[in-house]
C-alpha cells in the first residue's frame, strides 16, 4: 500500500534511500506539478528526476525527466516452444549467434541499415534537428549497452518467451540532449537543479520537443519489434525449424503523454514506469538472468494508472564494480546461459546491484496483477 510522504509525494517503495526521497521531494515542489508525484516500488536516484517516478504536470514537460533514452521500454513474445526443446547446447548456441543477429554494446550497430529500417525512415522521417540520421537508421534493430538485454525465459508452464529491453538508441539520445539544453535556456524559474528545467506548452520550443519525442518513441517501439523478429529468427536457426509466436507485448517506460486523471488533462511523465490502466499489458523485468513478470494493470488512480518498470538499482554501477565479485556473479547466474567470458565487463549488472524483485512486486500488488512469471534460461547483453 502507498505511503504519503508529503502532500505532493506518494510512495509505493518500501526500499527508499534518503537521497532518492529528497530528490523526489524537490521535483514534487515544482510549480508545474499538478497533484502529487507517485514513486514506484523500484524508485532510485536519477539524473534530475527520480527513476521510477510518475510526474503529472500542467501545460509543461520536463525533458530531462523523460530522460535521454526517450521511449525506452520492454517487449516480449511468447513462442510455441517448450523449455525442454532448448537444452544447454542450444541455449549456448543462441547466446553465440545473437552477437551477429542483434549488434549490442557501445559503438556497435549494423554496418548498413536494413531494408526494414530504410522503409521505416521513409515512412517516419525525423526532423532536421536530428544530425547523423544515417547512423540512427543503421542503429535501428540494435540493442545498446548498460541494462539493455535480450533473454529467453520460461513461464511456470515451461513455455518459452523472448524478453528484451531497449530504447531509441543514439538518435533519441541526441534529440533529448538538444531539448534538455533548450529547456535550460528558456526556463526562467529559479531552479536548484537545472536538470528540472521545463518547456511551456504553446511555445515553439515545446512543439519542437513534442515532435521529436513522439518520433523517438515510435523509433524505440520499432527498434524492439525488429529485435524481437531477429531474436526469433535466431531461435529458429538454432533449432533448425520455424517456431510460431502466440502473444506479444511492447510498452514504453521512459515517455510522456497527455492523459486525463481526476477530471484534469495532464502531461504524465513516466520516468522508469509503465502505464498500468485497467487491462493494460506490461513487463516488469527482474535483475539479469533472474525472474521477470508479465502483468496486467489494475488502473490505480492514485498512481496515475502506472506501475514499476523493473527491479530498480540498489547500488550504483561504480559501487557494484567495487564491491561485487565475478565469482559470485557466476554462482548467482546458475544454469542460465550467458556471456560468462564477459563477466568482468558486465559486473555492474550483477543481480545483487538491484532491488529484490519479490519486494517490488509485493509493493505494487494494488497496481498490477501478475499473469505470467518468467524464469530466465539464457541472457544476452551488450559489452564494451
Amino acid at each position: 500500500m502507498p505511503k504519503r510522504l508529503s502532500e505532493r509525494l506518494v510512495s509505493w517503495a518500501s526500499i527508499l534511500d534518503p537521497q532518492t526521497e529528497a530528490q523526489a521531494r524537490a521535483t514534487s515542489e515544482l510549480p508545474i506539478v499538478e497533484g502529487h508525484i507517485a514513486l514506484m516500488p523500484d524508485a532510485h536516484l536519477g539524473k534530475g528526476a527520480t527513476i521510477g517516478s510518475v510526474i503529472p504536470t500542467r501545460s509543461a514537460v520536463i525533458p530531462s525527466a523523460v530522460g535521454v533514452d526517450i521511449g525506452c521500454g520492454m517487449a516480449a513474445r511468447r513462442l510455441d516452444l517448450r523449455a525442454e526443446d532448448l537444452g544447454a547446447p542450444e541455449l549456448e548456441a543462441w547466446v553465440r549467434v545473437m552477437g551477429s543477429a542483434v549488434p549490442a554494446g557501445l559503438g556497435r550497430w549494423h554496418r548498413m541499415p536494413s531494408d526494414e529500417a530504410e522503409a521505416w525512415f521513409e515512412a517516419n522521417p525525423p526532423s532536421p534537428r536530428l544530425d547523423k540520421a544515417a547512423r540512427a537508421m543503421a542503429q535501428l534493430g540494435s540493442l545498446g549497452s548498460g541494462n539493455h538485454f535480450i533473454e529467453l525465459a520460461a513461464d511456470t508452464d515451461r513455455v518459452v518467451w523472448i524478453l528484451l529491453h531497449s530504447g531509441s538508441r543514439g538518435g533519441g539520445n541526441r534529440l533529448a540532449m538538444l531539448h534538455i539544453g533548450v529547456a535550460r535556456r528558456v526556463c526562467t524559474y529559479p531552479l536548484a537543479d537545472p536538470e528540472l528545467a521545463w518547456l511551456e506548452q504553446g511555445t515553439s520550443e515545446f512543439e519542437a520537443y513534442l515532435q521529436d519525442l513522439r518520433w523517438s518513441q515510435a523509433y524505440a517501439r520499432c527498434n524492439r519489434e525488429l529485435m524481437l523478429r531477429a531474436t526469433h529468427d535466431a531461435v529458429d536457426g538454432v533449432l533448425g525449424r520455424e517456431v510460431e509466436a502466440t502473444f506479444a507485448v511492447n510498452c514504453h517506460h521512459n515517455y510522456t503523454e497527455l492523459e486525463r486523471h481526476g477530471g484534469r488533462r495532464l502531461w504524465v511523465t513516466r520516468k522508469g514506469a509503465i502505464r498500468a490502466g485497467v487491462g493494460d499489458w506490461g513487463l516488469v523485468p527482474g535483475a539479469m538472468g533472474q525472474r521477470s513478470f508479465v502483468v496486467r494493470g489494475l488502473g490505480n488512480a492514485e498512481a496515475y494508472e502506472s506501475c514499476a518498470h523493473g527491479a530498480g538499482r540498489a547500488m550504483s554501477r561504480t559501487r557494484a564494480r567495487k564491491t561485487l565479485s565475478i565469482e559470485d556473479f557466476g554462482r548467482v547466474m546458475g544454469k542460465t546461459a550467458w556471456q560468462r567470458g564477459s563477466a568482468r565487463q558486465l559486473l555492474d549488472e550483477h543481480p545483487a546491484a538491484y532491488k529484490p524483485i519479490d519486494v517490488v512486486m509485493r509493493d505494487q500488488a494494488d497496481l498490477v496483477e501478475v499473469v505470467h512469471e518468467l524464469h530466465a534460461i539464457a541472457n544476452y547483453k551488450g559489452t564494451s
